[in-house]
């Protein structure tokens, strides 16, 4: 393995971009050379990404215990047993987790804060696995997110118009009760005022007044 230790978050998460990019690259655009290379007939071989953006496939660390954390040993065991797309699948579920235990290694050995840690974990969730990037599900994923952003911004502007017109009408209504009361307030004034004035018997109809 190689010797790059990254100290910063920034840092490490290019090694992991680097790295990811590199098995990307040997389960997709050279999954010929890849698939030749994973001879069932060879010792337990890993799958290897570097900083650097290359693969290689290679037996395990010979050192105990290795520098960094190690891969899926025998990758090459189950080619010829499973489906191609199965097998590919099950070697890139293997590099997701690698990847992830290689960068919290280093997190853990530079002593990454919390808050660091966290960071770290968010900028790498941006990214689709490995495993969505092989499977083609990462599509899926940005075509869902898509369609849910669309729904939810078609909903929004028809909540608004909904809203809007609700104010209209409790507005609308407001004013026609204030004018109501304004309207009853004065008569009652004015009944009130007529009977001060000696007036013995008032008749009120139809919201008018006449005197009897």
């Amino acid at each position: 393995m190689d010797a790059y230790n990254p100290r910063t978050v920034e840092e490490v998460f290019r090694d992991f971009k680097g790295r990811r990019a590199g098995m990307i690259k040997a389960l997709t655009t050279d999954v010929g050379e890849f698939f030749q290379q994973c001879d069932p007939e060879k010792e337990n071989l890993c799958l290897y990404g570097f900083p650097s953006e290359q693969w290689e496939v290679n037996l395990p660390a010979e050192e105990v215990p290795p520098e960094l954390p190690e891969p899926a040993l025998g990758i090459n065991f189950a080619r010829d047993g499973m489906q191609e797309r199965d097998w590919l699948s099950l070697v890139a579920v293997h590099s997701d987790a690698w990847l992830l235990s290689v960068a919290f290694y280093f997190g853990a050995r530079f002593g990454f804060y919390k808050t660091d840690r966290e960071r770290l974990f968010n900028m790498i969730n941006d990214l689709p696995t490995i495993f969505e990037v092989v499977t083609g599900s990462a599509k899926k994923h940005t075509k869902e997110k898509l369609l849910v952003s669309n729904h939810s911004s078609k909903k929004s502007k028809s909540n608004s118009k909904c809203h809007h017109r609700m104010r209209l009408m409790m507005v609308s209504k407001r004013k026609m009760t204030m004018s109501m009361e304004r309207h009853y307030v004065g008569l009652v004034g004015r009944i009130m005022q007529m009977m001060n004035s000696g007036f013995a018997v008032i008749s009120v109809r139809n919201g008018s007044m006449e005197n009897v």
